[in-house]
């Protein structure tokens, strides 16, 4: 039998695509290796198989030990991996995911490093929560106003349709057991969502930190997207999930919102999103970027030439670099 190392590193592809995978796999007190291209979580139950190229985002909480192997079928398969603390609400780090093409990265910093476009950005964010108001013409001091304003509007319009008692949203970071049970709901479900805005921003190629709401955090690209759907799926699920039970809420909320998300198919929503946002003029193409594994050199007037061949001499040929 062959060994792993032997085993040829999989192609673009081969790969399940983002918005074709489970949501997240959220795993706790095991062991996770690898057998052939799938990942296995061993614990005193026993071992179970998981593809890897099905998986979003892998979410390794305590107790967890995690193979060289197994990242490294992790890392070629493209799925997201976060350590988190217990409940899962708690981010610590997270692995590289794959990536071919830097088209939508490069969309992402022309439309980041301009002020007028990323303003507009942030105003299209805004039409995608609220498609009911239109934020043209808005500054960015307004914009936050309103989304403060739909958001609190949200908690009340949730806590009167469930009869979960509201007094506020209130969150101690590292303390998760502070916040009441619809709080501890919300907490749990934006931490999950954050998972899966990173599952879907990293592995489409674009930079995690490059935001056009949030600012200055290596994550703040990945908290805009995950704020795309608090008010219309976050929020209320959490209210849904307190409104049953107050024992047990974060791993309610992680098993409901994962079960939302695969009905909903918002990985392929959040695909759209993301590149409907950055490149409005490519709304239709299937991939903008495809799935390229092309390196080219740029040169003068915005061309490109081909990487990998010695440009000295009339006839831009010549020996292979390196």
């Amino acid at each position: 039998m062959s060994t792993v190392s032997r085993r040829p590193a999989l192609t673009p592809r081969q790969l399940t695509r983002t918005d074709e995978r489970l949501s997240f796999v959220y795993l706790e007190r095991c062991t996770v290796h690898r057998d052939a291209n799938a990942i296995t979580a061993q614990d005193a139950e026993g071992t179970t198989h998981i593809p890897s190229a099905t998986i979003g985002t892998l979410l390794l909480g305590p107790g967890t030990r995690v193979t060289h192997q197994a990242m490294s079928v992790l890392g070629e398969t493209g799925a997201a991996v976060c350590w988190v603390g217990e409940h899962g609400v708690r981010y610590y780090a997270s692995g590289r995911a794959l990536s071919r093409s830097s088209a939508l990265m490069e969309a992402q910093a022309r439309q980041w490093a301009n002020p007028r476009t990323r303003l507009t950005v942030a105003r299209g964010m805004y039409r995608l929560r609220f498609p009911e108001e239109d934020p043209a013409g808005l500054t960015r001091h307004e914009l936050l106003g309103r989304e403060g304003r739909q958001v609190k509007d949200c908690y009340r319009a949730q806590a009167a349709r469930t009869g979960v008692p509201w007094r506020g949203r209130r969150y101690t970071p590292g303390d998760f057991t502070s916040g009441d049970a619809v709080n501890q709901a919300i907490t749990a479900a934006a931490q999950c969502m954050y998972g899966i805005a990173h599952a879907v921003v990293t592995p489409l190629g674009c930079s995690p930190a490059l935001g056009f709401v949030h600012s200055g955090h290596e994550l703040s690209f990945v908290l805009d997207v995950a704020d795309l759907y608090k008010t219309e799926i976050g929020i209320p699920l959490a209210f849904d999930v307190a409104a049953q039970d107050e024992e047990d809420v974060g791993p309610r909320t992680r098993r409901a919102l994962r079960d939302r998300i695969n009905e909903t198919s918002l990985l392929n929503r959040c695909v759209d999103d993301i590149k409907h946002l950055l490149l409005p003029e490519a709304t239709g193409s299937s991939d903008p970027g495809g799935d390229r594994d092309v390196v080219t050199l740029q040169s003068d007037h915005g061309h490109q030439v081909a990487s990998g061949i010695n440009h000295d001499g009339p006839e831009d040929y010549g020996d292979e670099l390196w």
